[in-house]
């Protein structure tokens, strides 16, 4: 994981080492101090402090903040046991087994496939719970088919594309130039001339494997964070593109985003039929969702979200499917549903909701609100929703590009 902290701390077992979160600063009108913290009193909670995560990332916060950090830090640590667990019990890496086979006697079809369904079964459970930070690599790598996909071309694919894409010039790759410092500026290898030319190599590779989609803005902090996680910049190459081809919608970033479209109205049709008063409230203030959900799912809540309650997300995205952004996208919404009854100015609904996501610290509360209050969803309502909206959206961009055409035209 390119030297991050992460990779430092997961090193030594099923988690990372029991460490409290640094703490860079500490800023009230009485005191400033910089110290170590493994929990604080309440009475200090109004605090301002500034600490590092396990990715790497310096967040801002309050004194609360850290104390659900390093809460959600022994749940790792407790997650890490069972999951070590079940590897004494299932044999290593069982996770890996999603089509169990044997030229063993006596074992019938039937308990092959109750062997399998007891596997996909405990898998779910364990994914929503969250992939210890060591063994998330491995996993994301099984459970969302990029090994398999990985396995169909020459080990040598990605080599070759990256030489073969050396020196080479265009919109894309200018594009991504001129947003690599933006990416996560404040963090200290993405922001090093390694971490940035790992970064390129990564997104121009892709650009050049698939030139429908080239390189679009948010791609760039998916892969960045990706390459945080997985061991290899090759092994993050491979992810990016199962999400791209595999994973959410087509086209959600190509140049006219049309999939993208499609997901904002299929979010404006969801949060009317779970969250009702909130939608009812924000359609009367004529509040477009789209105008903070755009982000979200463009770079899968990783710019917005703390980085490892966007890991806890993508654990859940990579083995089920694209339907959990609707889900935690309707839960921050859920979460603040007071808050947002009581708002009367767009600029106040957007403070409520950006302040919400840069202080979710607590993936569990996030996705139980998700999974539990949200209710159910299935991949088929999700398609049928899009299926729906298609239409609407590639006739307004039609007619977007005649106005365009037109303009030109006459200009």
């Amino acid at each position: 994981m390119f030297g991050t902290q992460a990779q430092k701390d997961a090193s030594n077992g099923f988690g990372p080492r029991r460490r409290a979160y640094w703490l860079t600063s500490v800023t009230s009108t009485a005191a400033r101090a910089t110290t170590t913290i493994t929990s604080i009193p309440k009475k200090t909670s109004t605090f301002s402090v500034k600490f590092e995560d396990m990715y790497g990332f310096t967040a801002e916060g309050n004194i609360d903040d850290v104390n659900v950090l390093n809460e959600v830090r022994e749940r790792v640590r407790e997650q890490g046991r069972v999951w070590c667990g079940l590897e004494a019990s299932k044999g290593a890496n069982w996770y890996l087994q999603t089509q169990i086979s044997s030229n063993g006697e006596g074992i019938s079809v039937a308990s092959l496939k109750l062997s399998k369904l007891a596997n996909t079964i405990t898998l779910k459970r364990l994914v929503r719970k969250g992939i210890p930070p060591v063994l998330r690599p491995n996993v994301w790598l099984s459970v969302s088919g990029t090994a398999k996909k990985r396995s169909t071309v020459p080990e040598s694919y990605y080599d070759d594309l990256i030489r073969a894409t050396e020196g080479k010039v265009t919109p894309a790759t200018r594009q991504i130039d001129h947003d690599l410092p933006r990416t996560f500026p404040s963090h200290p290898w993405l922001d090093s001339p390694e971490g940035q030319a790992s970064l390129r190599r990564v997104l121009v590779g892709y650009s050049f494997r698939d030139s429908d989609v080239g390189y679009c803005q948010g791609l760039n902090y998916v892969a960045a964070l990706l390459l945080l996680v997985m061991k290899t910049e090759e092994d993050a190459f491979w992810m990016l593109a199962v999400l791209l081809e595999n994973v959410l919608v087509n086209d959600c970033y190509t140049d006219n985003l049309s999939g993208c479209h499609v997901e904002q109205r299929v979010f404006k049709d969801l949060l009317a039929k779970k969250c009702p008063r909130i939608a009812a409230h924000l359609e009367a203030m004529e509040f477009d969702v789209s105008l903070v959900a755009t982000e979200w799912f463009l770079c899968l809540f990783a710019k917005s979200v703390p980085s490892e309650t966007t890991l806890r997300v993508w654990d859940i995205l990579f083995n089920e499917g694209a339907k959990v952004l609707f889900h935690v996208a309707l839960a921050i919404f859920k979460m603040k549903e007071d808050d947002l009854l009581r708002a009367h100015q767009i600029g106040e609904v957007i403070d409520i909701l950006q302040t919400t996501t840069h202080h979710l610290y607590d993936p569990d509360q996030l996705l139980t609100v998700a999974f539990d209050k949200i209710g159910s969803m299935t991949a088929n309502t999700i398609t049928k929703e899009r299926k729906k909206q298609e239409p609407a959206v590639m006739a307004e961009l039609d007619q977007r590009q005649r106005r365009l055409n037109t303009l030109n035209t006459n200009g």
